[in-house]
């Protein structure tokens, strides 16, 4: 899993971030911050940690594919700011288990462990997609695409949005979502036995459709699921599903 580390330093970085991401950054003084960068009518442009550097600098750990995209918009935002945005050579390690010095917790879960940033990269060998199942973690380019919502990926049960911190990009939306409506669809975890591709289309009982397939590990997956058809038997390839 290629990450981009980018530093984000100047006496505005605080400010310029807060305006334009979904979770509050003064989370930095506790660790980690988990967050995302939505278009202004709500939808997913990328998710990513926010990490305190010191001064008045912090790093952004940002999926590869998503990195030079999400620069680009950052410094469209950045107009007469005090912030400098630079691509570091850094690299993130993770695992599970006694975080090394340095190390910083996962927000999202503790099951995910730690990630430490530095000159190496990699992971302790951890089946990170048994975890995200057990505990229906989305992943970048997997669940969380551009047509994504951030709280029917369950970012707010994943400590990724902050519902007082004021405006941001998208924000209008996002808490529209979260006081006045009820979530018809969103991800699940589901049973499955049998073979199915991730990306297979989910069907209910009365063959209606009811979601996609996406993450599985063994006999359990992360669906996303229209939840008004997602009840009893569903089928998805030649797999039957039922919602946990």
């Amino acid at each position: 899993m290629k990450r981009t580390i980018i530093r984000i330093e100047g006496a505005d970085a605080r400010d310029f971030l807060q305006g334009l991401i979904t979770n509050d950054v003064a989370g930095l003084g506790h660790g980690l911050v988990y967050a995302a960068m939505l278009t202004p009518q709500g939808r997913y442009i990328a998710d990513f940690f926010l990490v305190p550097e010191g001064g008045d600098s912090i790093l952004l750990d940002v999926h590869g594919d998503l990195a030079q995209d999400l620069l680009k918009r950052l410094n469209m935002y950045k107009l007469r700011a005090d912030v400098t945005l630079t691509e570091t050579d850094l690299d993130v390690r993770r695992g599970t288990g006694p975080a090394p010095e340095g190390g910083f917790a996962d927000p999202r879960h503790p099951a995910l462990g730690w990630r430490l940033y530095g000159e190496e990269g990699g992971d302790d060998g951890t089946d990170w997609d048994a975890i995200r199942v057990a505990h229906c973690i989305p992943e970048t380019g997997v669940e969380l695409t551009p047509d994504t919502f951030i709280l029917e990926a369950g970012f707010e049960r994943l400590h990724g949005v902050d519902f007082r911190k004021g405006c941001y990009v998208g924000q209008e939306v996002t808490a529209r979502m979260h006081h006045k409506t009820e979530l018809r669809k969103g991800l699940a975890t589901v049973t499955v036995d049998g073979p199915a591709e991730t990306g297979a289309a989910i069907t209910s009982a009365d063959g209606k459709p009811a979601g996609t397939l996406f993450t599985r590990s063994g006999e359990r997956a992360i669906a996303y699921l229209r939840f008004d058809r997602a009840v009893g038997e569903m089928r998805a390839g030649e797999a039957t599903l039922r919602r946990i």
